[in-house]
């Protein structure tokens, strides 16, 4: 018998998480808002809110703007189990990686997955740029202020965020 397999998800202890949502492709408020409802629906996992939505200029990228929420889940999924459900939704709505930072119909990104860390080769929480992007900084602190600080705040204010 093994024993070092990772125990199923009834006996795992449940996780907050964070999923930063953004899109620009298409009608990228529906995929946003369509992505949220899919969340409600991930195994093992309960959805607990979204930020409001927010429009941004693309950061680093190109393209049309973006729409941005951050949602909060508590999950007894592991972190890579989570993000391989975040990535089969993305499928779903069409994603498509043809270049770094290219214009997307949907991206959800694990910000923040309980205190954990991890560094691996598909998987860094918490996400490696989280602190200098205005579109996770403030809809997170919508949601869970205690994450971020003033000088966070203070660290994005250049960029251009709307609240749709």
């Amino acid at each position: 018998m093994r024993t070092d397999t990772v125990p199923p998800p009834s006996l795992r202890p449940q996780v907050r998480a964070y999923i930063g949502i953004g899109g620009n492709l298409g009608d990228a408020r529906q995929q946003v808002e369509t992505a949220l409802r899919w969340l409600h629906h991930l195994p093992n996992t309960a959805w607990v809110a979204a930020s409001p939505l927010y429009r941004s200029a693309p950061w680093q990228a190109d393209g049309p703007d973006y729409v941005n929420t951050v949602a909060a889940v508590d999950t007894h999924l592991t972190a890579p189990h989570l993000l391989q459900q975040l990535q089969q939704l993305e499928q779903r709505a069409g994603r498509e990686r043809p270049y770094l930072n290219a214009p997307r119909t949907l991206d959800l990104d694990l910000v923040l997955y309980g205190q954990g860390r991890i560094q691996s080769p598909t998987l860094t929480v918490p996400h490696p740029r989280w602190q200098e992007r205005a579109f996770v900084l403030l809809p997170l602190s919508d949601l869970a202020p205690e994450w971020v600080t003033a000088e966070m705040r203070q660290a994005v204010m250049g960029q251009t965020l709307t609240r749709l």
